[in-house]
């Protein structure tokens, strides 16, 4: 008897402890606000905003609001697995939307999965994202996809290329895995590859990879790097003497590197997971509402994470209809929400995405764009066909 006494008070004493869910709803964002990432986590920061604004203002999750809980993943490793650490066991989050890069999502992804929180992963396009761990999922189209549409438009607009010179960042995982499909896509078209220089995304003076372009004779140049080093290249390609179409990747999709290259971005080619003409209602109302607040269409980085937070909103809504969030234990939500991610099909700014068993986000719809710059600060990106 006293032994079954004992197995009962330590089962209630373990459900005692057994933690709840909060409310507001916590959804963690780990995006990259300060560092040399943060041209491009801006944008981010904005897209989850909206998307908090957005859901609360139509009744949270039935009846029950989120809130998201930021914490700056910066542009580096380090930072990026501190603020997974801290939003885990800390800010006890139902998920996680980030980082910004892949290179973090490899080193801090796999904390958020060893404690079986799900991740959204809104701009990790690399190679091997979703195969990280069970719990980790991506509304960002791997590379593999997106970048050969660019390459496939360079030739639309002069069929004339033949040789392309390909510039890539050593140090950042992304840079690495796109030079690749850049690469392979480029030969899959008939090009030569004449010359293949590295950088560093810290780096300012790119005098010697443009000299070996300028010399290679390339009549395409394909660069993947992130907004700042790869606006400065852009800027310092153009001033020294290259005439040639340039594409660059995902890294420089933002209208942050307008300032950056300023007139010398005209012309740059770069395929989009994302077009403020998509058609979908969702698509639409998330425009009006970023042009209302920004006077500007929506870039893709903004539309991947408010993309995120959605995913993680909507599944939400689901598991609240079989019981209210505030009566769950936390970690059998985190359980019951990383499965019911996998199993819906979203209407979001992308169109409609769903996901395969791994995590890899199906989506149907892709398109090409083009800088076209109205001054030296300000410019847009027009959507070819």
């Amino acid at each position: 008897m006293r032994r079954l006494a004992l197995t009962v008070m330590l089962g209630l004493l373990a459900s005692s402890q057994a933690e709840k869910v909060q409310v507001p709803v916590p959804i963690g964002i780990a995006l990259a606000q300060t560092g040399n990432v943060a041209l491009l986590g801006q944008e981010q920061v904005i897209g989850a905003r909206l998307a908090e604004k957005h859901i609360n203002a139509h009744g949270g999750i039935g009846g029950t609001p989120i809130k998201l809980v930021f914490q700056d993943a910066a542009g580096d490793e380090n930072s990026a697995i501190n603020a997974f650490q801290n939003l885990i066991t800390k800010a006890d989050v139902v998920a996680i939307v980030g980082p910004t890069l892949s290179q973090q999502a490899f080193a801090a992804d796999p904390i958020a999965d060893r404690a079986k929180v799900p991740v959204i992963g809104p701009s990790n396009t690399a190679k091997g994202i979703p195969q990280i761990g069970d719990y980790i999922a991506r509304v960002s189209a791997p590379v593999a996809v997106v970048a050969p549409n660019a390459i496939k438009q360079a030739l639309k607009l002069d069929p004339k290329i033949k040789k392309a010179a390909v510039l890539y960042a050593q140090n950042d995982a992304f840079s690495v895995s796109e030079t690749g499909t850049f690469q392979e896509a480029a030969k899959a078209q008939g090009l030569n590859i004449a010359t293949v220089q590295k950088f560093q995304t810290t780096d300012t003076d790119f005098t010697t990879q443009v000299t070996a372009v300028l010399n290679s004779g390339a009549d395409l140049v394909i660069i993947s790097g992130l907004a700042a080093d790869g606006g400065n290249l852009v800027k310092q390609l153009r001033q020294l003497g290259y005439k040639g179409l340039i594409v660059g990747g995902n890294g420089l999709n933002t209208s942050n590197i307008f300032p950056v290259c300023q007139q010398y971005c005209d012309g740059v080619i770069i395929a989009q997971a994302y077009s403020p003409a998509q058609p979908g209602a969702a698509n639409q109302l998330f425009v009006k509402e970023y042009r209302s607040q920004y006077k500007k269409d929506p870039p893709q980085f903004a539309a991947q994470a408010y993309a995120g937070v959605q995913v993680v909103a909507d599944a939400l809504k689901v598991l609240d209809r079989q019981k209210k969030l505030s009566q769950w234990d936390l970690n059998d939500l985190r359980a019951a929400l990383n499965k019911q991610i996998l199993a819906g099909k979203y209407n979001t700014p992308l169109g409609e995405v769903r996901f395969d068993k791994e995590g890899e986000v199906l989506q149907k719809d892709f398109y090409v764009a083009q800088i076209k710059m109205k001054d030296a600060k300000n410019g847009t990106f027009v959507y070819l066909k």
